[in-house]
């Protein structure tokens, strides 16, 4: 990840571990550190997270999810999940190429979704043989029920198109457009009052708030003590690592 400085009025996030910029433990704790320093600046009005190379985001580090990793990797993502939604001001994001599994769930934990034409959007989890515990928290504060479910469920991804007509997305523009198009809305945002802003996020956020930490943490918990207690959870894992077919069990 590299970050830049806050040129007032618009703060930027960049993944940078091209090419699918896969999310790991020590990437999360750089993420959150930013974070944490850019929600400090207040003349800041809106942030924008963007990726380097041909995709945004191809989710976690699927080594880190197998024991005794995932112990500390579920609650530090879902840590980073809730500081990018609680973030004091907007959140504009650029999504190009795949955007999937843990990428999509942060995705999700911010407030516009600036897409190109090629862009995919997924939580792929369910052919690991486990669940993905922001998704199952946030998606359906973005997606009619049933499109949130079918993207649980089946580990299909859809196209930045469906997404848009479907809510998720704000904007789909040409792939070769998506940074220029995300600064372009940071910066009609940005013309606006910070204080104003600021409290727009916070009455637009409140009210769900609480119950969507609460959710995040509830979640959490039962990918640790049930989801990782199931040997399909352990073999999809390994099965991923090895590269090889997951062979399920019957229960």
């Amino acid at each position: 990840m590299t970050a830049a400085p806050a040129v007032q009025p618009i703060g930027r996030i960049v993944l940078d571990h091209p090419p699918l910029n896969i999310l790991t433990r020590g990437g999360l704790h750089e993420l959150r550190v930013e974070l944490a320093r850019l929600a400090e600046e207040r003349g800041l009005r809106v942030l924008v997270l963007t990726a380097a190379g041909k995709h945004f985001c191809a989710g976690a580090d699927v080594a880190e999810h197998l024991p005794p990793h995932h112990a500390a990797l579920i609650p530090e993502f879902l840590e980073t999940v809730a500081a990018l939604a609680e973030f004091p001001v907007p959140v504009v994001v650029g999504v190009q190429g795949r955007c999937l599994g843990g990428g999509f769930e942060l995705v999700q934990a911010a407030d516009l979704i600036v897409a190109g034409e090629s862009a995919v959007f997924g939580q792929p989890e369910i052919a690991l043989g486990v669940v993905p515990p922001a998704a199952c928290v946030l998606l359906p504060e973005w997606l009619p029920r049933g499109l949130a479910a079918r993207l649980i469920y089946s580990g299909a991804p859809i196209s930045a198109r469906e997404a848009e007509r479907a809510g998720l997305v704000a904007q789909v523009v040409p792939d070769a457009a998506v940074e220029a198009a995300t600064l372009e809305l940071a910066a009609t945002i940005a013309r606006h009052s910070a204080a104003a802003l600021r409290i727009a996020k916070q009455t637009l956020s409140e009210e769900r708030a609480w119950a969507r930490r609460a959710a995040l943490q509830r979640a959490g918990r039962i990918y640790l003590t049930d989801v990782m207690a199931t040997a399909d959870a352990l073999e999809g894992l390994r099965a991923f690592v090895d590269k090889r077919p997951a062979v399920w069990s019957d229960a």
